[in-house]
């Protein structure tokens, strides 16, 4: 699909990104949301697809659901530049709808070029859309969570809830997402302290 992605630089990549229109999101977009982080990282964040506030600023994760995801990523003193984070897809879907199979596909080499070039220990898939595609799996992120998945040999898989999904689940109870996600992110820290 693209010629020699796998030899480019994570601006390269972000370049072919903001050219690309081989789907039809590419006429509704603002701005095109690459990732963006360390090059380097041994840990990648990815969620579905950028959101309204994505769209007019190109970078990832900074509306509200994007402001949680930082003080989540603080409690635990990981710092958004020392990891990469980035979308399955890379435009906003309209109304903010789920990705479509056919969009996640067209968007796939995009994805697979920064996880080629990155080559992390541990990815985190950010809600049911990256954990059902990348683990070929139809459970639910509320079974997939907290659990760890090999992946290509070196590389772990290990689900999160989406912070949108945090958003409209405000309780801390015991047992609640935002409890569960507390618990993943101090379990995720103690692995990245590991490597």
């Amino acid at each position: 699909m693209l010629d020699n992605i796998h030899l480019l630089t994570i601006e390269e990549i972000a370049k072919e990104i903001k050219k690309c229109k081989k789907c039809p999101l590419y006429q509704t977009r603002t701005k095109v949301v690459p990732g963006e982080g360390d090059e380097k990282a041994k840990v990648i964040f990815i969620g579905e697809a950028p959101g309204e506030e994505e769209d007019l600023k190109g970078k990832p994760f900074i509306g509200r659901a994007g402001q949680l995801f930082s003080k989540i990523l603080q409690s635990v003193s990981i710092k958004r530049e020392d990891i990469f984070i980035t979308n399955m897809l890379k435009c906003r879907p309209p109304g903010n709808r789920n990705p479509s199979k056919s969009e996640i596909k067209t968007c796939l080499p995009f994805l697979e070029a920064q996880i080629a070039l990155i080559n992390p220990k541990i990815i985190v898939t950010l809600g049911n859309v990256p954990t059902q595609f990348l683990l070929e799996t139809t459970d639910g992120i509320t079974k997939m969570r907290g659990n760890w998945f090999d992946w290509l040999g070196e590389i772990k898989i290990f689900p999160m809830f989406h912070p949108s999904y945090l958003c409209r689940n405000e309780s801390t109870a015991p047992g609640s997402p935002k409890a569960k996600t507390w618990h993943d992110i101090q379990t995720l820290k103690e692995a990245m302290d590991d490597l």
